[in-house]
């Protein structure tokens, strides 16, 4: 008889508490909470899958990459920022190193060879590859009823990318202020002035921009519709859509709801979450880049691996592109409305635009947002997701997916067994 997805989660968290906590704690002693949590999370997460062997490569042997792929998991269960607090707690922790992999403590690798491992990982993206397992082994055969999307900022310690350098005519420009301001210093100190000057010639205003804006003169054809990020991605498939998302460091910019801006240097965090706050996407981009603009790759990554009926976003996410994505995947999408003060209306100028209502069953089902609220504060508060201490896009997603792996895996044992 074939068992459903609760009987075995059940079935695995009856094992576990039954005899492998028992013999564990007999042969290391009385674990903590959040040593069990360790061992339930290693036990249900595919790590070995996906870990290259490194039997039979010429050379000198590497350091058991298995065994240190456990310990930034435990990095991230225990909430560590850095390597360093962690391979203390593993000289002097007996039970800790024995969980990961290590029987003595002269066995443990050196804090660099630890740091190599871990671009290793980031490299070959190891915690997306088992996260996405994961959810292929336990949400195949689940309907899902919401799918709730929304972005959170990261903070990184690194600097902006090099600027762009500077055009002929700005240069040049640059150039003339520079010497107008040496000519009135001269004139201050009674020196002898600089030849004069030419005024620079007066800027003209860009003409309008946009799907209704005229051509001026074929120089600079006016920007349609069509070429927006959200009507090309409709035509493209998943790398294609991956590949275009920015992900250098930037500002970012977020307005609460008081109307105060919060600004931060770093990345976004975008996550689909299923209901029970279990995460099924992530993708990691620009701090800069607006949360619309990853909806319909997010979307399309998260149909390729779950059944899902409602998609449920925030005022953010209004636009007919996703409306019309979400639709042709089968979803229903509930998308708080954004209050628009105008609208072009031909023939009667600027008139005011009323805002659209949600129904008070879009109403309901929108409070059900929260469940990716909830997922982003645990992540931060308690699997190491708000001091981050490494660089590069790849390597913040890299310490950021061994978190939301660890937190996947713990949610799903709440759920099973609850306490």
């Amino acid at each position: 008889m074939q068992l459903t997805l609760r009987q075995q989660l059940t079935q695995f968290a009856h094992i576990l508490q039954s005899q492998l906590l028992p013999a564990l704690e007999q042969a290391t002693g009385e674990l903590d909470a959040t040593g069990r949590r360790l061992i339930a999370v290693l036990e249900m997460i595919p790590l070995g899958r996906f870990i290259p062997a490194s039997r039979g490569w010429i050379g000198r042997p590497s350091k058991d990459r298995l065994a240190i792929a456990c310990a930034f998991v435990a990095k991230a269960v225990y909430g560590f920022s850095l390597t360093r607090p962690l391979l203390d707690r593993l000289h002097q922790d007996q039970q800790l190193r024995r969980i990961c992999g290590w029987e003595h403590a002269h066995q443990l690798p050196h804090e660099s060879t630890f740091s190599r491992a871990f671009a290793e990982f980031a490299q070959m993206e190891l915690p997306q590859f088992v996260h996405q397992a994961l959810i292929a082994s336990t949400q195949k055969d689940r309907l899902i009823g919401h799918i709730s999307r929304d972005s959170t900022a990261i903070e990184a310690r690194e600097r902006f990318p090099q600027p762009i350098a500077q055009s002929p005519a700005k240069h040049k420009a640059d150039g003339r202020r520079k010497e107008q301001r040496k000519r009135k210093r001269q004139q201050k100190r009674g020196l002898g002035l600089a030849p004069a000057i030419p005024p620079p010639a007066p800027m003209r205003r860009k003409p309008p921009r946009g799907p209704h804006a005229p051509d001026p003169g074929g120089k600079r054809p006016a920007r349609l519709h069509t070429d927006t990020r959200l009507h090309l991605q409709r035509r493209m498939t998943l790398p294609e859509m991956l590949a275009d998302l920015p992900r250098h460091c930037s500002l970012g910019v977020k307005t609460k709801d008081g109307g105060n801006q919060q600004y931060w240097r770093g990345y976004k965090l975008h996550l689909d979450v299923a209901d029970g706050q279990i995460p099924i996407s992530a993708i990691l981009t620009a701090a800069s880049l607006h949360d619309s603009q990853v909806a319909i790759p997010l979307a399309t990554m998260t149909a390729q691996r779950v059944t899902s009926l409602y998609d449920v976003m925030d005022s953010a996410y209004d636009a007919g592109e996703i409306y019309e994505h979400s639709r042709s995947l089968g979803h229903v999408p509930i998308i708080k409305p954004v209050r628009r003060r105008h609208k072009e209306i031909p023939f009667s100028g600027r008139e005011k635009c009323e805002a659209r209502e949600m129904t008070w069953a879009e109403q309901s089902r929108f409070r059900e947002r929260t469940t990716v609220e909830r997922v982003y504060a645990r992540l931060k508060d308690e699997f190491g997701g708000r001091q981050i201490r490494v660089r590069g896009a790849k390597k913040i997603m890299a310490h950021l997916m061994f978190g939301v792996l660890a937190l996947t895996a713990d949610q799903w044992l709440r759920l099973a067994h609850p306490t």
